[in-house]
C-alpha cells in the first residue's frame, strides 16, 4: 500500500500526522511512504529524518494525493484538497 502525508494547510496547522518513526514502522511492514517535501518543519522533522526512515519525499501535495492509496492528515481535507480525494 502506498500511504501518503500532505503537508498540512490549515491556518496555524504546524503539525504532521506521521512522525519519522511511524514511517519506519510502516516501511518495515512493507508499505511505501511519501511525505510532501517540508511536510514535518513544522513539527521539527525535517525530510532527512524521513529519508533515513525509508519513506520518499515527493515534490507536491498534488503528488502525494495523486500517488497515494490512504491519506494520512492531522486535520480534515480543506475545500482546497477535496478535488484530491477520490
Amino acid at each position: 500500500m502506498i500511504i501518503g502525508v500532505p503537508k498540512e494547510i490549515k491556518t496555524n496547522e504546524n503539525r504532521i500526522a506521521l512522525v519519522p518513526g511511524g514511517a519506519e514502522s510502516l516501511v518495515g511492514r512493507g508499505h511505501t511512504v511519501l511525505i510532501e517535501q517540508g511536510g514535518g518543519l513544522g513539527s521539527g522533522f525535517g525530510d532527512e529524518l524521513y529519508l533515513k526512515a525509508g519513506a520518499k519525499i515527493v515534490p507536491t501535495a498534488a503528488e502525494v494525493w495523486a500517488k497515494a492509496d490512504l491519506i494520512c492528515k492531522v486535520k480534515e481535507p480543506i475545500k482546497t484538497e477535496w478535488p484530491g480525494t477520490r
